[in-house]
């Protein structure tokens, strides 16, 4: 693919400028649960190109961080404080990872005589925004750090020993930490920044699933997830549904209906003044009342188990959406030495994600067969959906205008269909952006670049491709670089040069031996005896249908020349915007040479490429247009 226009060589350092976005869910909990037979699935690293922040200068690259930092920190307050997931998942992931390696290629000695060396990592736990954050947890809230693939799980893994892990799905919901006194639900807070939250203790009474009462005297203090019940729910098939925002709205209303608390479950994912055993705790959290979390808690000890069980997970029937699996050692540090932060001996591994970010680095039109103008955006790599995904197709140049997307933009990547990534917006544009400036569509269409002339070459390629494929007049062995080779030797400057070529001529191409050379030479001895009507499909005749293709090309070519639209329109399938384009095939006189060039019967006799006459040979008759 030949690049038409924008070619970014350094890309630009990224702004605020116009966000209108925010936020991500990166939910900071331990889960559970398990079912079903999966694939081995194998997540890769993604070949990232552009470890440092778009700049020409350290200035520019700083503020290239800079404005990652405040998105981050815009996203996490919404997330926090208010219960608003602002972008998915996905996005936000990749953008603390690029942020990480942004921070990690600037260097804090060289930036600090710029006095850019303060730039702080985005706060996992942002202070309190609100009044209503006023108790204390009995212990910290730790959250999760998590890992973007296979490989950095494997790695943790070497690091943990002889421990015995185990794997519980990461429910997405809302944190709570909940505390009983004498077998009484004294109260429950929200997870705010990991040491204060909200007072939810009116709302959880109100909550059917979970227990009011314990059949134990022992001061209880568990930390968990209250969900959204959704019964035989797939997170691969339904997605999260907005299952945390829901839960979330719930819990900030002053009182909650009867039908709301019975639609909130609850999943205990840690027990901080429990039994020091991680299978004790997980007896004693089933005697009471919480038999999810030993439901839903398998042991692990390969990385393929843990591949097993996040595939397994992934696509089985859960009672509640989840966006990833949770690993953790069995047996952990005394709550009392908890921190809100990310510990070491638990980590979570994200489902493949749906959506991402990504750098726009380039934007590239191809030109296709038929002319038409197709611009694709080049990546920095990412993955997505566990696949590395390094370009994007913008549709077509009104698509392209709509989105808006410019090199240096970092844009929303998703899936159409499950399996095509497509751009879904900007969400951070590049700043300053570059001019968008479209080729001219009018240059292109189904009848130029019928010989090599300046600026043809990609379109030209394509029609040689068709021309040989299986559509056309099935050269086996001769693809695309087949005919990029010829083209770029100069062998094949017009659409039907090969005729004339001979097993020397061929063998002058690199990699191309004797043997080759006869097969090819064999193919196109092939190809000249095919019937008119795969010659004319071949040359690009507009589609007829299948029904009525065989009389409505029966005429002799001198008839099809002289046929008029309303003529073309007497035959079922054929509307008047397909009869112009026939009329328009039929009428070019670079189709009129190419086909006086071929033998003049219905069925095309065989010849050799000596004999193919070199006065009509398309090499020397003139292009339509360039």
């Amino acid at each position: 693919m030949i690049a038409i226009l924008i070619r970014a060589v350094a890309l630009v350092w990224l702004g605020l400028a116009g966000l209108a976005q925010a936020d991500t869910t990166h939910d900071d909990t331990i889960q559970a649960d398990a079912s079903h037979v999966g694939n081995d699935q194998t997540a890769r690293h993604a070949t990232t190109t552009n470890p440092c922040p778009p700049g020409a200068t350290q200035a520019q690259q700083q503020d290239a961080l800079t404005a990652l930092t405040r998105q981050l920190g815009a996203w996490d307050e919404a997330y926090y404080q208010r219960g608003k997931r602002l972008v998915d998942d996905g996005v936000y992931d990749e953008a603390k990872r690029r942020w990480q390696r942004w921070r990690a290629c600037l260097n804090p000695l060289d930036l600090k005589p710029l006095g850019l060396d303060s730039v702080a990592e985005p706060s996992r736990q942002p202070t309190p925004a609100s009044p209503r954050d006023e108790l204390e947890h009995p212990f910290a809230q730790t959250g999760l750090d998590k890992l973007p693939d296979r490989q950095a799980v494997g790695e943790w893994l070497a690091r943990q020993s002889d421990q015995t892990l185990w794997i519980q799905p990461k429910v997405d919901g809302v944190a709570v930490t909940l505390v009983y006194r004498n077998g009484q639900l004294e109260t429950a807070i929200s997870r705010g920044n990991g040491e204060k939250g909200q007072d939810w203790t009116r709302q959880a009474r109100q909550i059917e699933s979970l227990p009011q009462h314990l059949p134990t005297d022992e001061p209880v203090t568990l930390q968990g997830e209250l969900y959204l019940r959704l019964p035989d729910h797939v997170q691969a098939r339904d997605g999260g549904v907005s299952a945390r925002s829901e839960v979330a709205g719930l819990l900030n209303r002053q009182a909650l209906s009867a039908e709301a608390a019975r639609d909130i479950g609850f999943f205990a994912w840690a027990w901080p003044d429990g039994p020091a055993s991680g299978e004790r705790r997980l007896q004693r959290l089933t005697d009471l009342g919480f038999g999810n979390t030993a439901r839903y808690t398998r042991t692990v000890s390969q990385l393929s188990e843990i591949v097993r069980w996040r595939d397994r997970w992934y696509h089985a029937p859960l009672p509640f959406a989840s966006d990833g699996v949770v690993i953790k050692r069995s047996s952990r540090p005394p709550g009392s030495r908890w921190q809100a932060e990310p510990p070491s001996w638990t980590i979570a591994w994200k489902y493949p994600a749906a959506q991402t970010l990504a750098v726009v680095e380039a934007i590239d039109v191809s030109v296709g067969r038929t002319g038409r103008l197709t611009p694709v955006a080049r990546l920095d790599p990412v993955l997505l959906d566990d696949r590395e995904v390094s370009s994007v197709s913008l549709g077509s140049l009104t698509h392209w205008q709509e989105l808006d997307v410019r090199p240096g933009d970092q844009v929303s990547l998703s899936l159409a269909g499950a399996t095509i990534p497509q751009i879904e917006r900007v969400i951070i544009p590049a700043t300053p952006r570059q001019a968008l400036t479209l080729p001219d569509a009018e240059r292109y269409d189904a009848l130029s670049c019928l010989a090599l002339t300046p600026g043809c070459r990609e379109q030209f390629l394509a029609r040689l491709a068709w021309l040989g494929s299986e559509d056309g007049l099935d050269m086996s062995g001769i693809g695309p670089a087949s005919w990029a080779a010829l083209v770029d030797a100069g062998l094949v400057d017009g659409l039907l040069d090969w005729r004339q070529l001979n097993i020397a001529q061929l063998q002058t191409l690199p990699g191309v031996g004797e043997a080759r050379a006869r097969q090819w030479l064999g193919a196109f001895h092939a190809a000249e005896r095919r019937d008119r009507t795969r010659w004319l499909i071949a040359l690009g005749l507009p589609s007829i249908p299948d029904e009525v293709r065989r009389a409505a090309l029966a005429a002799p070519l001198a008839a099809l020349r002289d046929r008029s639209e309303q003529g073309w329109q007497t035959y079922a399938g054929i509307g008047a915007t397909r009869s112009t384009q026939l009329v328009a095939f039929f009428h070019d006189p670079t189709i009129g040479a190419l086909l006086a060039s071929l033998p003049p019967s219905s069925s095309v006799s065989p010849s050799t490429p000596s004999s193919a006459p070199s006065s009509t040979s398309p090499s020397t008759s003139p292009a339509r247009r360039p």
